[in-house]
C-alpha cells in the first residue's frame, strides 16, 4: 500500500502580483496563524507556489527588510471581508484574535463584565484575555467561499506516525520547542505577563472517577488515554491508573502522577445518525487511545477515511472506532467549527 499527496479538489486559487493575503504557517509556534502580507508573483517552474512579502515580519533582527517567503497555495486565501453587521460574540464561538501583528485561531472560554473575552488556543494551551475589536469570527476559505457565509451566523508512506505508547516511554524526555527565523513583532504566543481570571471548573476530580489524560511526550502530544483517578498526588494533580496500559512486566495496570491540566471528564456520547460527513472533526481510537483527526472520505460500509494534520497521513477506520471531536475548555465541552483540509493523502 502506497500513498502520495495530492489535492481536496480540482478548484486552484488564481492570486496575481500586488494581490493582498492572508498567510498561514505549520512553523511550530506559528500553527493556527494568519499574517497579512502581498503577492510579489507565481514561481514559473510550479504555478501552485507564490512568492510573498509580509507586512510585519522582517528577515532579521534589524527590522530593515521585509520577509519574503515562498509558499504553497494552500497556505494563502483574501482577507476577510467585514462582517455585514455587528456580531454579538459568546462564550464557545470560534474566534481569529489579533495578537503581535497576526490573527491567531482560537475558542472564546470567558465573557468578562468589562466587555472583554478569554480566548483559549489549543496549539499553545493558554489563555489570553481581548478586547472585542480585537477579535473576528474564525471563517475557513473553502474552494473560493467563505464557510460559513458572511451572512449565516458562526454556530454551527511509512508506518503510521500515530505511534504505539509503550509503557517504558512514560518517562522519555518531552518533546522540545523549534526556534523560528521568523523576526519581528508576529512572534510566536507566549505566556502573557498576568493570566487572566479563569472560569473555576465544574467538575472536580474524585477517587474512582474515570478520566481520559493526555501527556506532553514526544510523539503523543493530543492523544487522548483512558484511566481511572485513584487519589490526589499533590497541589493540582493526581495518581491515575491506565486502562489500556500495563507495566514492563505486564502484570498490572500502569499508575502515573498526572496535572489536573492534563485530565478531563470522558466526553459525553454522542450518537450519529446519518454517519460522518466530510470536513467532520473527529477522535479516532488507534493504539489504545484517542487522536483527533478530520473526515476526509467517506467509503462504504461504514468506514471513513481520516486525515491527520500533525503527521500528514491518512488512515481508514470505521465508525465504530469514531466519535465527533470535542474540546474540555474550563468546565464546559465545546464543539469546535469545521477545520480546513489542504492536502489529503490517498491510497492505491
Amino acid at each position: 500500500m502506497s500513498k502520495s499527496k495530492t489535492s481536496s479538489s480540482s478548484w486552484l486559487p488564481q492570486f496575481n502580483p500586488g494581490d493582498r493575503v492572508e498567510i498561514s504557517s505549520d512553523e511550530p509556534g506559528f500553527r493556527g496563524s494568519w499574517f497579512a502580507g502581498t503577492v510579489i508573483r507565481r514561481e514559473a517552474k510550479n504555478p501552485n507556489r507564490y512568492v510573498v512579502e509580509y507586512d510585519k515580519l522582517y528577515e532579521d533582527e534589524s527590522g530593515e527588510k521585509l520577509l519574503q517567503e515562498t509558499v504553497d497555495w494552500v497556505e494563502l486565501r483574501p482577507p476577510p471581508p467585514a462582517e455585514k453587521k455587528k456580531v454579538q460574540l459568546k462564550f464557545g464561538d470560534e474566534v481569529e484574535a489579533f495578537h503581535s501583528d497576526g490573527w491567531w485561531e482560537g475558542a472564546i472560554t470567558a465573557e468578562h463584565a468589562d466587555g472583554k473575552f478569554a480566548v483559549f488556543f489549543r496549539s499553545s494551551k493558554e489563555q489570553i484575555v481581548f478586547e472585542e475589536k480585537e477579535l473576528r469570527l474564525r471563517r475557513e476559505w473553502v474552494e473560493g467561499k467563505w464557510e460559513p457565509p458572511f451572512e449565516q451566523r458562526q454556530r454551527e508512506k511509512e508506518p503510521s506516525k500515530l505511534v504505539k505508547r509503550e509503557s517504558s516511554s512514560v518517562n522519555n524526555a518531552k518533546s522540545q520547542g523549534t526556534n523560528s527565523t521568523k523576526v519581528g513583532k508576529g512572534e510566536k504566543l507566549s505566556e502573557p505577563e498576568a493570566k487572566p481570571n479563569l472560569p473555576e471548573e465544574v467538575v472536580k476530580f474524585t477517587q474512582g472517577m474515570q478520566v481520559e489524560v493526555t501527556t506532553d511526550d514526544e510523539g503523543f502530544k493530543g492523544a487522548w488515554f483512558a484511566a481511572t483517578i485513584i487519589e490526589p498526588s499533590g497541589e493540582d494533580q493526581f495518581l491515575i491508573e491506565y486502562k489500556t496500559l500495563t507495566n514492563d512486566d505486564d502484570t498490572e495496570f500502569l499508575r502515573e502522577e498526572i496535572r489536573t491540566c492534563h485530565i478531563r471528564p470522558c466526553p459525553p456520547e454522542t450518537i450519529i445518525v446519518d454517519g460522518f460527513k466530510v470536513m467532520d472533526e473527529v477522535d479516532a481510537y488507534y493504539n489504545e487511545c484517542w487522536w483527533v483527526g478530520v473526515i476526509a472520505k467517506v467509503l462504504i460500509n461504514c468506514k471513513y477515511m481520516v486525515y491527520f494534520k500533525d503527521t500528514d497521513e491518512k488512515i481508514t477506520f470505521k465508525q465504530a472506532d469514531l466519535r465527533p471531536h470535542q474540546d474540555w475548555l474550563y468546565g464546559k465541552w465545546v464543539v469546535p467549527s469545521k477545520v480546513r483540509i489542504f492536502v489529503l493523502l490517498t491510497y492505491y
